[in-house]
């Protein structure tokens, strides 16, 4: 099993910028390609941002493309999202989450997943 815990989730202005971490623990996770998903309140959750193993490859929602970058440090087991250019849109609950092998964009793909961690943006 994999265990991931989001952190980094807080209160931020419009405009501002925040740095999300995923710790991953249970085994390690340089095989995996890991995601940010997100929902907001009434909403599906939604695929934000993922990266391949390797770190060669990620791919973006439109919505956050050009302000958000997902990196990962596999040595440090972790992987990050750092969110320049903060909307009140981007106010949800942020999931990180990891599939064995390659990337993929859809929700069901992916078999574990963190707790989440609330980022609030203020107009």
């Amino acid at each position: 099993q994999v265990q991931l815990v989001e952190s980094g989730g807080e209160l931020v202005q419009a405009g501002g910028s925040l740095r999300l971490s995923c710790a991953a623990s249970g085994r390690t996770i340089s095989s995996y390609s890991m995601a940010w998903f997100r929902q907001a309140p009434g909403k599906e959750r939604e695929f934000v941002a993922v990266i391949s193993p390797s770190a060669v490859n990620s791919i973006y929602a439109d919505s956050v493309k050009g302000r958000f970058t997902i990196s990962r440090d596999n040595a440090k087991n972790t992987v990050y999202l750092q969110m320049n250019s903060l909307k009140p849109e981007d106010t949800a609950a942020y999931y990180c989450a990891a599939r064995y092998g390659e990337m993929w964009t859809r929700l069901k793909n992916y078999n574990y997943w963190g707790q989440g961690t609330q980022v609030t943006v203020s107009s």
